[in-house]
């Protein structure tokens, strides 16, 4: 599995909207480096990269194995959990859904 993902925030990237815009997606991944590749074409044409600058999307995103991605790629954010649950702070990947941390209300009313 493969992650195609922004270098300066390690968010991962999803397909592009109906607007031409790729909003990260903790969800999105593909199976085959080819078809990572497919995608990272996919997002550069639909905003409209490839008429500006063709090499401007490899400099802003690239793509990594999943493993790897997360072992050695992705950054951390510190984030304390909710007064009432704790209060201590901790750090979590970038990429963590909102329902999934326990900085959120949402994790604690699941």
């Amino acid at each position: 599995m493969y992650y195609i993902y922004e270098k300066s925030s390690t968010y991962i990237i999803g397909k592009p909207d109906r607007n031409g815009v790729a909003r990260p997606d903790h969800r999105q991944s593909y199976k085959t480096m080819a078809a990572a590749k497919a995608g990272l074409t996919r997002i550069a044409k639909a905003e409209g990269l490839l008429k500006t600058d063709p090499n401007y999307a490899e400099y802003r995103y690239a793509i990594a194995e999943a493993g790897y991605f997360h072992k050695t790629i992705e950054k951390k954010v510190k984030r304390k959990v909710l007064e009432g649950f704790g209060g201590k702070e901790y750090y979590e990947p970038v990429n963590t859904p909102n329902y999934m941390s326990p900085s959120s209300e949402t994790y604690w009313s699941m």
